[in-house]
């Protein structure tokens, strides 16, 4: 009997090449989380009830307006001015300086003027003298101009002697304003508050 063999069998099929794999998709961060808004904060303010007995606080009666200190002729006479010098030898004329500088201060001049035109006014006799009730003293633009000039005058100029007065005129002419400073001996470093050695 004869048989037949039987037919060989296909070889199998070659692996299918794999399919590329698809890169993955970026990976995305995660949604921050959404804070929410804290309710706002009510204030609570109490109002504090009126005190029902406010005691008045009285006000101080300030300085005593004593006026303006003028001086008149008699003693004025031999007083020194601009013009003839302070009555000192160290070879300055402070008196003149003076004269000059106050003559273009405005400040100067206003105050001279609400204090009285035409007349000799005593601003210092060994300590600043008071007028009306003008803080520091009275007549304050003029005091602080003069210890200006004179504090950055010369040293031998400031510490010049002078006796008696001193008339420094704010302009030519009769019935100018004039200035009038001084007490028996002293010196321009006195009208810093400092006295020096004599």
């Amino acid at each position: 009997m004869l048989v037949e063999p039987a037919p060989p069998e296909p070889p199998a099929p070659p692996d299918p090449e794999p399919k590329p794999k698809p890169e993955p998709a970026p990976k995305k961060a995660p949604p921050r989380p959404v804070k929410e808004k804290p309710p706002p904060i009510k204030a609570r303010v109490a109002k504090a009830p009126a005190p029902l007995d406010v005691k008045p606080i009285a006000a101080s009666e300030g300085p005593r307006d004593v006026g303006i200190s003028t001086v008149g002729d008699a003693e004025l006479a031999g007083a020194g001015t601009a013009d003839s010098g302070s009555g000192g030898g160290a070879g300055c004329n402070m008196a003149r300086h003076l004269q000059g500088k106050l003559r273009k201060d405005r400040r100067v001049q206003a105050a001279l003027s609400e204090a009285g035109r035409g007349k000799a006014i005593r601003i210092w006799n060994g300590g600043w003298v008071r007028h009306g009730v003008q803080e520091g003293a009275g007549l304050a633009s003029v005091r602080e101009a003069i210890q200006w000039e004179v504090g950055f005058a010369p040293e031998a100029c400031r510490e010049e002697p002078v006796r008696g007065l001193v008339v420094i005129s704010l302009a030519d002419g009769p019935g100018a304003t004039r200035i009038v400073m001084g007490a028996g001996a002293w010196r321009w470093t006195d009208l810093l508050g400092r006295r020096a050695r004599r």
